[in-house]
């Protein structure tokens, strides 16, 4: 078990005034893996190995020797989400479970299907920055009018979920990843899944072209999962394809209003450099902060620390993308840097599914903003005072702009 004699810090660690990951995290990258405190909540507070440097994350994230499934006896919690009967989604199981749930949702997010939602995102994005143009004053919280409602809009289509049903899971997510409350967390929770499994049955007697129902026809109704299972995904796809990519896409754009000489270069030209500065946004910002929870299940060396049966992992991915033996001067953001061996997509069994469906509405939301508003400002004295606290996903709570 965890060497009673080391020094254990609380955990997860406050992000800096600038919304940058912490700064103790350049610390302990020096040295090997460190003991922290898991928070107490759904389960009992605990210790964990705190895994930061690049190489040790990247091996931690494919060894299967460290397990993601959270019915396991003693494993870590980070959602604070008391586990049910089954895990919550495919993401916190081993395979071959994982694989097999996993599998069937592989075809909705390859690159031949996401090139062909391009038209219907790009009409999404033209519709938004119609209705912002629109706004009295020139002013507006594009956060609230924009990078949140894209891909909330665009995850909900994917899946059946009508769009006036999508301010409501907004708010119910939100309130899911929240860390403040774990009973209120539950009862959001617990209110999105049962919506999912009334829509899920729904779409058993009324089909449409969606993947709840192609979930429903082609795999519950042939008794291949289960409604429970069913759920899992769809909460999954609907919680990850719209909380990550909403934050994300905010952060890109204040990154971009921040400076100027940034801007330019991203934006010159034809925009070349807008994929490579999505990739380079998402390693500087690592929105997944602390997320990642592993239970040792078979003794390993990682870090130059032994890890052994029923210790839990904390795995850091914003640790792992500043890594300056990977990326030099990790603390900027440099669109000519190579970006390839960033983590914020994962690595391993567990890649993120919907990494080309993000990086299209990304690239059309920069885009799409930028060329429509090219006079486009921050409203606030204090950039600072925009992120989100205490989360479980790095983000912003508005994003107030004028033109």
């Amino acid at each position: 078990m965890l060497a009673a004699e080391r020094t254990v810090l609380d955990w997860p660690f406050p992000r800096t005034v600038s919304g940058c990951p912490a700064s103790v995290l350049a610390e302990l990258r020096e040295a090997p893996p460190c003991a922290v405190r898991l928070p107490a909540g759904a389960a009992e507070s605990r210790r964990a190995w705190l895994v930061t440097k690049h190489a040790d994350v990247k091996q931690a994230l494919k060894d299967p020797r460290l397990s993601a499934d959270e019915l396991l006896p003693d494993a870590p919690v980070r959602i604070q989400l008391p586990p049910g009967e089954r895990p919550s989604s495919f993401l916190r199981m081993d395979d071959p479970e994982h694989g097999r749930l996993r599998g069937m949702i592989a075809t909705e997010f390859t690159a031949r299907r996401v090139r062909a939602l391009r038209p219907a995102v790009q009409r999404l994005v033209d519709d938004l920055l119609d209705d912002l143009a629109a706004h009295d004053g020139r002013r507006a919280d594009l956060h609230d009018t924009f990078s949140r409602k894209l891909p909330t809009l665009v995850i909900a289509r994917l899946l059946g979920v009508p769009d006036e049903d999508s301010p409501w899971f907004i708010e119910k997510t939100q309130v899911t990843i929240a860390q403040g409350d774990p009973e209120r967390s539950y009862a959001a929770y617990t209110e999105m899944s049962a919506y999912l499994g009334e829509l899920a049955t729904r779409k058993l007697t009324e089909p449409q072209d969606d993947l709840m129902s192609r979930l429903a026809h082609d795999h519950m109704a042939t008794g291949h999962i289960g409604l429970d299972e069913l759920v899992g995904i769809a909460r999954l796809v609907l919680v990850a394809g719209h909380e990550t990519t909403t934050n994300q896409i905010a952060l890109n754009i204040l990154s971009l209003l921040k400076d100027d000489a940034l801007r330019a270069k991203v934006l010159a030209g034809d925009g070349a450099l807008v994929p490579q500065y999505i990739e380079e946004s998402m390693r500087y910002w690592s929105i997944s902060q602390d997320a990642i929870v592993r239970l040792v299940t078979e003794e390993l060396e990682l870090g130059g620390v032994t890890m052994r049966a029923g210790d839990a992992v904390v795995i850091s991915i914003p640790a792992a993308n500043h890594d300056p033996s990977v990326f030099p001067d990790p603390d900027r953001i440099d669109v000519d840097r190579d970006t390839s061996k960033h983590l914020q997509w994962g690595n391993g069994p567990h890649f993120c599914q919907g990494a080309p469906l993000a990086r299209l509405e990304m690239d059309l939301a920069l885009r799409g903003l930028f060329g429509r508003f090219p006079t486009l400002r921050l409203d606030t004295d204090d950039p600072n005072s925009l992120f989100r606290i205490g989360t479980v996903f790095h983000g912003v709570t508005h994003l107030p702009v004028a033109w």
